[in-house]
């Protein structure tokens, strides 16, 4: 086992081994596929293991792989550290769309703050949803967001990168009084001839219209007509509450006095949510928030299915990349 393996070639490594893919790890790095693949067979001879088991469809880490994987992150984050504590300069703040101040996006950003020195600020913003926020990010005003990636135009996601974080199961927001409040789970044939709100006006979260609206597609749920976008989750809970709404919502969100948040069951129904930046961003606090989501992902298996039945478009199956 060589001491001076050069970090590139762990980077290399890794990128193979988080994407399992070498066209998507060498678009990753911004090098030829041949140049990536050079530098696995080289890293290969100085280890004197193979790294990976390749096929015409498929890559996969083999067990020296594997073992090497935990080591090279620790490895490239102590390099990465190393260079941070004697840059000249500080980076500018990274701006992280979190959406509301609770649920998965927020956790994650927690959780890279831990992992940053105090010089690296991330910066929550609160936006109302993917679709806004990418038009953010398009300007320059934001770097980071997490939501539906599958929903964005093709033009759109070709100027992104994306990393899997959860498949985040939904829910029902109904009144305290509402007959189906009493159940701790609330099945979707249940739903049938009510009328739910989906945020459907609201051009900043035009993912999550269309995800409900898939949902409800021949179960006999409406979406309820369009109202205009609601800023602020106090604002939020009083148009809610004064409308007398039941909401399509996930299991982790905000409280509404007076109403209660039920899991949707049979089947269970699924959000996709990425971590989404711009294509070439370069930065510490990007590297902390896709460790910090890999190892919560981990943790909670928030990229794991239900036991049970289960629903999800296959567009969005694909892009969270499950198979089968």
């Amino acid at each position: 086992m060589p001491y001076d393996t050069d970090p590139r070639l762990l980077r290399a490594f890794l990128a193979v081994a988080e994407e399992l893919h070498f066209t998507r790890a060498a678009a990753r790095l911004y090098v030829a596929q041949q140049a990536l693949s050079r530098d696995i067979r080289r890293l290969e001879r100085e280890l004197g293991a193979a790294l990976f088991v390749r096929t015409t469809r498929q890559v996969a880490l083999t067990p020296d792989g594997a073992r090497l994987l935990p080591l090279a992150r620790r490895v490239l984050a102590a390099h990465d550290e190393l260079a941070a504590t004697f840059r000249s300069a500080p980076e500018r703040p990274l701006l992280v769309d979190v959406g509301v101040p609770i649920g998965t996006a927020h956790g994650v950003l927690e959780a890279a703050r831990e992992r940053v020195p105090d010089s690296c600020e991330l910066v929550a913003r609160f936006h109302s949803g993917l679709t806004g926020a990418v038009a953010e990010v398009a300007a320059g005003r934001l770097d980071v967001s997490f939501g539906r990636i599958a929903a964005l135009p093709p033009a759109v996601r070709a100027g992104l990168d994306h990393q899997p974080v959860r498949l985040e199961p939904m829910a029902v927001l109904l009144r305290e009084d509402h007959p189906l409040a009493a159940r701790p789970a609330v099945a979707l044939a249940e739903l049938a001839g009510e009328t739910l709100y989906a945020a459907a006006g609201n051009p900043q979260t035009a993912e999550w219209t269309d995800l409900a609206e898939r949902l409800f597609a021949g179960r006999g749920i409406a979406t309820a007509e369009p109202f205009p976008e609601i800023e602020g989750s106090q604002e939020f809970v009083r148009v809610v509450r004064k409308r007398g709404w039941s909401v399509l919502a996930s299991v982790e969100f905000i409280e509404v006095p007076g109403m209660v948040l039920r899991p949707l069951v049979d089947p269970v129904p699924l959000s996709p949510v990425s971590m989404v930046w711009p294509r070439g961003l370069r930065h510490p606090g990007l590297d902390a928030l896709r460790a910090a989501a890999r190892e919560l992902a981990e943790q909670q298996d928030w990229l794991a299915l239900p036991g049970s039945a289960w629903w999800l478009p296959e567009g969005d199956a694909r892009v969270m990349g499950l198979r089968g």
